[in-house]
């Protein structure tokens, strides 16, 4: 394979990684939902658990890259929290340590590959799609896909590198020369080993060249100066193979980055201080201590294996405690970037048996929700105003943030209401509950002014500078009255919630006046038909999104009960109509 053909496998490999990468995060979504969430949650709600997970997972399938990708993709999908992240990747880091003990004990054995079997999963995900009749059928298709064509990508980047593989146990003679001379050096040896499972995107190849390098006395005729040579290359590969989860993370939310980081900064804090270890000679002589197995000839491949497993289940014991810790650092050392980043729900159900605690946290994920789709709403003005098809994303991506708030806010509430609750909380739950569902059509109507935006954009269409002052104006009064119905929700302030009503008078009259001058306009040639129709509907939608606002507002005037002073006979406000 020539330079022209590594670099262009290289480069498609890597477009095909990030988009199979997005297609499994979507779909993972989709399909799993709030189920998957729970059952994680579960299982991994204690780190030991999250630990077992990774590590049993990645020992089945003998590829911690899946593992790292998944653990990625449902993190970025909302469905794991940084920390149960972080602890089935170290989970994983063991996991992967056995294909070396395969190695070990049948030298040259073609191992399952996943890759080979991509294409047909690619195939399969698609007749799913195509045959799939139920919605669930279909996203499980789309997961088929998008795990394929990632290792798809992933094969690609591997064969342009195919001079670093090993085939049938014989290692080339560049790559021999190469690591003799670079095993003089531990820095460079730890160098040279995360370099080579960067190129091939196998830490489970790379640790097989080495075993077999040692093997075949390259590093040193003795076997125990050979152990000793060979750890610093067995060492970087554990840093080398972090990066498959820094290339997923590329395209994801800052939790999921910031589970890549994780994996990165433990796997390189534990190669320093089990470096010096082992370079002097005490790990390598405590390896040999404890391994009482022989081979034979391949025992010093038993040996690599083994200084594998123990450097990723003593990070994994070290750091195990520290998780927190660790999770606070990754924190800082990743911050948030300008994209829209998927909150995490926070419900507690241990407090379902306390009644008032439960009712306050669902109301502090209740304000949470507000201040999400008030977001949705800036930025789908703002994309309008402005033909920002960056922005129309970012709001696709918050109003999924905010129905993730209503499905987990509701399912929340009803479970609550099985409980012996007072009479006053009986009766504030069911307008908690139309509160939810007004903020959730809020976010839906940020949507359609994107879907506006996007016709606007595609159909090169302007505005008047008087429909752009209108629809400022429209926008203003939408902010000032969000500043209201937040304190209104929040402190159960009825003062609030008055003044917000003011508002949705405010915006009617804008409705109806603002209908007016777009006639005026368009009987002056002011304006396109097109753009005087893209108007209306936005004027209509922010219209909308007032109505939902008032019920709020109304609400919490009525029936919210959040204070003393509230009649408790009140009944909740209606829905608006759309």
């Amino acid at each position: 394979m020539n330079i022209q053909e590594m670099i262009f496998h290289t480069i498609g490999g890597l477009a095909l990684f990030l988009f199979g990468m997005g297609m499994l995060s979507d779909g993972l979504k989709k399909a799993a939902g709030d189920r998957l969430r729970s059952l994680l949650e579960k299982v991994t709600r204690r780190p030991i658990f999250g630990l077992a997970v990774g590590a049993g997972i990645t020992a089945l399938i003998q590829s911690s890259s899946a593992t790292t990708v998944m653990v990625i993709g449902l993190v970025n999908a909302a469905l794991l929290t940084l920390k149960q992240a972080i602890c089935v990747i170290l989970g994983a880091n063991i996991g992967t340590t056995m294909t070396a003990w395969v190695v070990s004990a049948v030298a040259g054995t073609e191992k399952f590959k996943i890759s080979t079997y991509a294409l047909p999963i690619i195939a399969l995900g698609m007749i799913l799609q195509f045959v799939g009749k139920r919605q669930r059928v279909r996203h499980i298709g789309q997961i088929l896909i998008g795990f394929g064509i990632l290792f798809v990508g992933i094969d690609f980047m591997k064969g342009a590198f195919g001079g670093l593989k090993v085939t049938g146990g014989e290692v080339p003679e560049h790559v021999k020369n190469v690591m003799s001379a670079v095993a003089r050096y531990p820095l460079l040896a730890v160098l040279a080993g995360t370099l080579i499972t960067v190129l091939i995107q196998s830490s489970s190849a790379s640790i097989m060249i080495i075993q077999v390098l040692a093997f075949q006395g390259i590093f040193s005729d003795d076997w125990e100066t050979a152990f000793r040579i060979a750890l610093p290359f067995v060492l970087g590969d554990n840093i080398g193979t972090t990066i498959t989860a820094q290339l997923a993370s590329l395209r994801t939310n800052v939790n999921a980055r910031r589970a890549a980081m994780a994996h990165t900064l433990f796997n390189v804090l534990g190669v320093c201080w089990i470096l010096p270890l082992a370079w002097s000679g005490w790990f390598p002589r405590i390896v040999s201590a404890i391994t009482p197995w022989s081979l034979g000839q391949n025992t010093i491949m038993l040996e690599i294996a083994f200084a594998h497993s123990a450097f990723n289940i003593a990070n994994a014991i070290a750091f195990l405690p520290l998780v927190g810790v660790l999770e606070k650092v990754v924190v800082k050392l990743t911050p948030k970037g300008r994209g829209v980043e998927i909150p995490t729900v926070t419900l507690e159900r241990h407090l379902l048996n306390t009644p008032p605690l439960a009712i306050d946290q669902a109301r502090r994920e209740i304000v949470r929700m507000s201040i999400s789709a008030r977001d949705a709403v800036r930025d789908a003005i703002a994309a309008i105003a402005n033909d920002d098809r960056r922005l129309i994303a970012k709001v696709a991506k918050t109003e999924d943030a905010v129905d993730d708030f209503q499905t987990q806010i509701t399912c929340y509430l009803v479970e609550l209401s099985q409980r012996t609750l007072s009479p006053r909380m009986a009766n504030e739950l069911p307008v908690l509950l139309h509160t939810v569902n007004d903020l959730e059509r809020v976010s839906d109507h940020a949507v359609n002014i994107t879907e506006i935006a996007t016709r606007k954009i595609d159909q090169r269409e302007t505005f008047s500078p008087a429909a752009g002052d209108e629809i400022e104006k429209m926008r203003a009064e939408l902010e000032e009255m969000f500043d209201e119905i937040l304190p209104a929700i929040d402190d159960s302030d009825v003062g609030a919630a008055e003044r917000a009503l003011r508002h949705e008078d405010v915006l009617n009259r804008m409705q109806m006046d603002y209908r007016r001058s777009h006639v005026q306009r368009l009987s002056q040639g002011k304006c396109s038909p097109i753009a005087g129709l893209i108007f209306v509907d936005i004027v209509d939608n922010m219209e909308k999104i007032g109505d939902h606002l008032t019920n709020i507002a109304q609400g919490v005037i009525a029936g919210l009960q959040w204070s003393s002073a509230h009649n408790e006979d009140a009944a909740p406000a209606p829905a608006a109509e759309d």
